[in-house]
């Protein structure tokens, strides 16, 4: 039999990919995507709204693989004029280029929007590892047709890893807090696990957070409201004029997005009486919650923790999901239970020197990360025999 003709077709916008072609090409059970960051309606709603588009340095260039003009395979991927919104830094590699006289931008990322969670980016339904090739192949012959500098694909799977390093890709290592659920029933269950000063630091920071009558509240699917979004969207605000000076989404994204999957959001609320005072914005997979946006109207010790990682956990065992990925950094939270794991990034380099440069500082780096998380597990919280493996 005749090996089936692959074609790749690159596409310019998220709409121009009928839905339930998209949704086809990602994991999913029972006809839904395992992952909310795999959806369709997820990167339509960024498209949208106008929060990742070619105006704000995110110009589509979707990547799907047919064979026979069967789609068997999608990449998402974007044209950026800028390493914003990403969680896995270049921007040295940037500078080293452009001090040496060439450009590094634009290149092309595979990545979801603003989003640091781990979710595959070579979509191959069949896992056949031909297609993934196809796809690498097809993003690194697409940056030398757009004269771009690179191609990356950031918060990738250790399978689709393993693949690209086959494909002469470059691999890089990172360090999130993930909580995993070993079937606790309560959360009490889970503190039972920690050691004891750890236990009692735990329990003082939920009563203190929500000290003087302060209550919380889920709030997800047909209970989403406006009025739920215009709070959740002044938090966001705060947070993210402190923090990098202009926030990355805008307030049509999260209607839109509200419309189309509210039934994969859980708005995580602090409530001063009726007034909302805090939020926390957080998807639910299949088998992950996947914490995302934060934001309060006033300081109250340890609300941060409660809403984004204890009200988590409280929701994770709840309904049975076997890990917590609490976003990007944060060394404080291997105290609170959440272990240091894994992720990964590959990263296609045209120029050979810079290659050279950036293959040499990925060997050392991951020497480092490696050592990194062996120095954290021994600071973790977990009592002897109930330590957490840091790489899921």
């Amino acid at each position: 039999m005749a090996e089936p003709t692959l074609t790749a077709t690159i596409h310019a916008s998220t709409e121009s990919i009928p839905e339930a072609v998209w949704n086809a090409l990602v994991p999913a059970t029972d006809g839904r995507p395992d992952n909310p960051f795999h959806e369709h309606a997820f990167f339509l709603a960024l498209e949208q709204s106008g929060s990742a588009t070619a105006r704000t340095g995110w110009q589509p260039q979707h990547i799907v693989i047919a064979a026979n003009d069967e789609p068997v395979g999608l990449m998402p991927l974007f044209l950026k004029s800028h390493s914003q919104g990403e969680y896995v830094f270049d921007h040295a590699w940037a500078d080293a280029y452009m001090r040496a006289g060439g450009n590094y931008y634009p290149k092309l990322q595979s990545a979801v929007p603003f989003t640091p969670a781990t979710a595959s980016k070579l979509l191959v339904p069949s896992n056949d590892p031909a297609i993934r090739r196809g796809l690498l192949d097809a993003a690194a012959q697409l940056t030398t047709r757009l004269g771009a500098s690179s191609a990356h694909a950031t918060f990738v799977s250790e399978v689709e890893e393993e693949v690209a390093e086959s494909s002469g890709w470059l691999t890089r290592h990172d360090t999130q807090f993930h909580w995993h659920n070993d079937g606790f029933s309560d959360f009490e269950a889970f503190l039972a696990t920690l050691a004891s000063r750890k236990r009692k630091l735990i329990r003082r920071e939920r009563r203190d957070a929500l000290a003087d009558g302060l209550r919380t509240e889920w709030v997800t699917g047909g209970d989403l409201t406006e009025a739920h979004w215009d709070a959740f969207f002044d938090f966001y605000m705060d947070t993210g004029n402190r923090k990098w000076g202009q926030p990355y989404l805008n307030r049509q994204f999260f209607s839109l997005l509200s419309d189309a999957m509210a039934d994969r959001i859980v708005l995580m609320f602090a409530y001063d009486g009726t007034e909302a005072i805090a939020g926390a914005l957080n998807f639910a997979g299949k088998d992950v919650l996947y914490g995302r946006n934060w934001g309060c109207s006033r300081h109250v010790p340890f609300l941060h923790f409660e809403l984004c990682y204890y009200q988590a956990i409280d929701y994770a065992i709840a309904h049975g999901l076997k890990t917590v990925e609490a976003g990007a950094q944060g060394e404080h939270k291997l105290s609170r239970g959440y272990a240091p794991s894994v992720t990964r990034s590959i990263h296609w380099i045209e120029h050979a020197g810079l290659r050279a440069a950036i293959a040499d500082y990925l060997t050392r780096e991951k020497l480092a990360v490696l050592q990194d998380q062996e120095v954290l597990m021994h600071f973790a919280p977990f009592r002897r025999g109930n330590r957490t493996d840091s790489d899921d």
